[in-house]
């Protein structure tokens, strides 16, 4: 009787349970949300300037009215305007009174003559570091007295028209320059240093008398460019020609004849060898220092007893022979030691030689002071 009590009560439990669970709703599946379509959202317009281009540095507050505001005007130096490292895009309304404009390490690309109307008295103009690829050949038309341009490290592609008779030096370095247009340094008889280092020069962009006008030049820097030739009509009144790093294989016979002031030629780093070197080309009365190194010279070239410096290093010279390079007979009597030859400095290293250096060597270059082999 009690077995059946129990099994009953243990049947009801269960019954009651089952009907408990049967109560408890299962949870409804996440339903997806329907796809609505957005509208559009229009495309941000393109910034006018490149991104990368800081924005411009306003100077401090300046006792002249004139002063622009990207520029700083000093009361010690009323007639210098200096707007250099400002990242400025464009060249400011330039006042009057300026004389000396500093515009070096700016993001300038064009240089027009609007800026320059009322600034008649400028003399300096330096805009170096740039990235200028036109300058307006109407901007020295309204500053004539200009004396000194100075433009290197920009994108120029040619030699600027319309340059000034006044200017006396004109720095156009590491631009991208390929072409000197015809007629660029016309009546230019004041300028004294033309500087072209590292541009796209080749010897079809140098014609005969594209240096005719420049009387008064006393340095010509056309190093580090594509010429293959020494250049044609270097003026008489050079004194430093600076030609490394061209490719140019040979010296003219006379070349230097009726140079008569030059007393520097640079020709390291070209393919200069002894079939392109006549035998006396750089016996010149004038000339102090000759750099040949970096070239295909075998033997030592002749020269005058006036050369202070030579370098001759890292050629294929294989022997120095004193009595054949010596100036003079190492029998004559040379009391007078102003007779004697002035080399100083002599470099040989990176050839094929090896050390003593040979007598008549030291015999003949008695003011020899220093020799590198």
């Amino acid at each position: 009787m009690k077995a059946g009590v129990g099994l009953f009560s243990a049947l009801a439990l269960f019954l009651l349970m089952g009907a408990v669970f049967t109560q408890r709703t299962r949870p409804k599946k996440p339903t997806k949300k329907p796809f609505v379509p957005q509208p559009a959202v229009a495309a941000e317009p393109e910034p006018q300037e490149p991104t990368d281009f800081p924005p411009p540095i306003l100077g401090p507050p300046s006792i002249f009215p004139d002063c622009p505001r990207e520029c700083t005007c000093s009361q010690s130096y009323p007639n210098a305007l200096y707007c250099e490292n400002r990242n400025i895009r464009a060249i400011p309304v330039i006042p009057p009174r300026t004389h000396y404009l500093y515009l070096q390490n700016n993001y300038i690309s064009e240089v027009t003559a609007e800026s320059f109307v009322n600034a008649t008295e400028i003399r300096w103009v330096n805009l170096a570091n740039n990235r200028i690829h036109r300058i307006d050949k109407k901007v020295f038309e309204k500053i004539p007295a200009l004396l000194y341009l100075y433009v290197q490290r920009n994108h120029l592609k040619e030699v600027p028209s319309g340059l000034p008779a006044s200017l006396e030096q004109l720095r156009l370095s590491r631009n991208r320059i390929s072409k000197i247009p015809a007629g660029a340094f016309n009546k230019m008889g004041n300028l004294t240093l033309l500087d072209l280092y590292y541009n796209q020069l080749s010897d079809s962009d140098l014609e005969k008398n594209t240096f005719k006008d420049l009387k008064s030049l006393m340095q010509l820097n056309l190093a580090h460019n594509v010429l293959k030739k020494m250049p044609a009509g270097i003026p008489n009144s050079l004194i430093q020609l600076f030609l490394d790093r061209n490719r140019i294989e040979g010296v003219p016979k006379d070349y230097f004849k009726g140079l008569d002031h030059l007393a520097f030629v640079r020709l390291n780093y070209n393919q200069l060898s002894d079939k392109g070197l006549p035998k006396a080309v750089f016996n010149v009365t004038t000339l102090l220092d000759l750099q040949l190194a970096h070239n295909q010279i075998t033997s030592v070239p002749l020269f005058n007893a006036h050369l202070e410096h030579l370098h001759l290093n890292h050629n294929a010279i294989e022997s120095i022979n004193g009595t054949q390079i010596c100036p003079y007979s190492l029998q004559a009597d040379l009391s007078d030691l102003s007779l004697v030859p002035r080399l100083r400095y002599l470099r040989l290293d990176g050839n094929h030689l090896s050390p003593p250096i040979p007598l008549d060597v030291i015999m003949c270059f008695r003011h020899l002071y220093s020799i590198v082999i």
